[in-house]
């Protein structure tokens, strides 16, 4: 049974940086795709990052592009996001997923979820 807890969530000023974690059962890193997807407040989930099991791609949102940054270290077993220039519409809950691949993570396709972590970012 897989299972991804989120930590490292928050209430962040705007323009300020933010790492959130996300601890997967052992193997799992190394066996999934892993990702990020967050949604805010009367919006849908949308996808955020994803980093392939070999480590070669790295899928981002266009939106967050520049800002954002997902890593993983395989000897924890965690994965990794780094949000810097935080933005008010930067709020949302913030879940971690891993998936079959970061295509197919793209369109939604997550096999496991994790239950989120909170990120505020006042103006």
């Amino acid at each position: 049974q897989v299972q991804l807890v989120e930590s490292g969530g928050g209430l962040v000023r705007a323009g300020d940086s933010k790492t959130l974690s996300c601890a997967a059962t052992i193997g799992t890193v190394t066996r999934y795709t892993m990702g990020w997807f967050r949604q805010a407040p009367g919006k849908e989930r949308e996808f955020v990052a994803a980093f392939s099991t070999s480590g070669g791609t790295r899928d981002y949102a266009d939106s967050m592009k520049g800002r954002f940054t997902v890593s993983r270290d395989n000897a924890k077993n965690t994965v990794y996001l780094r949000m810097d220039s935080l933005k008010p519409e930067d709020t949302a809950v913030y879940y971690c997923a891993a998936g079959p691949s970061t295509t197919i993570m793209r369109r939604g396709g997550v096999a496991y979820w994790g239950q989120g972590t909170q990120v505020t970012v006042s103006s």
